[in-house]
C-alpha cells in the first residue's frame, strides 16, 4: 500500500562506513563549493536562510559550525549563539 522505506533510519545510518581524513577533506571541499554557490544564489535572489543547530553539550555543534563557516563570506554570513532555554 504506499511506498514505505524498509528498515529503521538509525540502522541505515549505522551501515555507513566512516570516512578517512583524505576522503573527508575531499567531501568537505565539494560541500564548501556548494555552500558558496548557495550563498551567491541567496544574495542574488534577495533571500535569507536560517540554520539552527541544537544538541547536547559536547555533541560537536561548534566544530560543525566552524567547518561550515570557513569558506563563506563573513560580510553576508552571521553566526549567533543563543542562551540556553529557561523553564518559563
Amino acid at each position: 500500500m504506499g511506498n514505505k522505506k524498509s528498515g529503521n533510519p538509525v540502522d541505515t545510518a549505522a551501515k555507513i562506513a566512516p570516512l578517512d581524513n583524505k576522503a573527508y577533506e575531499k567531501a568537505l571541499r565539494k560541500l564548501h563549493v556548494e555552500l558558496v554557490k548557495l550563498q551567491r544564489w541567496v544574495v542574488h535572489k534577495g533571500l535569507k536562510v536560517c540554520i539552527v543547530f541544537e544538541g547536547r553539550d559536547g555533541a560537536g555543534k561548534g566544530g560543525t559550525i566552524k567547518a561550515i563557516t570557513e569558506r563563506v563570506s563573513p560580510r553576508i554570513f552571521r553566526v549567533v549563539a543563543l542562551p540556553s532555554p529557561t523553564e518559563r
